[in-house]
């Protein structure tokens, strides 16, 4: 193919994209945040970006941002997280010894 061709074929591409997302955009207006809404939006995802980077953030500054149920839900996922960590900590006598002689089986 000719860079030519290439070129004017990534360009209908975008072309279609662009009135695809125009369509859409029709279709499914979204409507404007309020300022205070945008501020949420934007604290929240600092929040996620620090907690993506394995970063520290406080409950207190977790808890400002999101609405009660919401960091309610958080405290439900965190009991259900320890509770399955907790069931897998406490494996099967069988699994253990098979573990255990993977392990030796590694190591000759």
């Amino acid at each position: 193919m000719t860079s030519e061709r290439y070129n004017s074929q990534k360009k209908s591409n975008i072309d279609f994209r662009k009135l695809l997302q125009e369509r859409l955009d029709e279709a499914n207006p979204r409507r404007k945040l309020s300022a205070e809404e945008e501020r949420r939006l934007s604290k929240l995802e600092d929040i996620v970006a620090k907690l993506t980077r394995g970063e520290n953030v406080q409950n207190r500054q977790i808890q400002t941002w999101l609405s009660e149920d919401e960091y309610a839900q958080i405290e439900v996922e965190w009991q259900e997280q320890l509770e399955l960590r907790e069931e897998l900590r406490d494996k099967p006598d069988e699994l253990k010894r098979y573990e255990e002689k993977l392990r030796k089986a590694e190591k000759s």
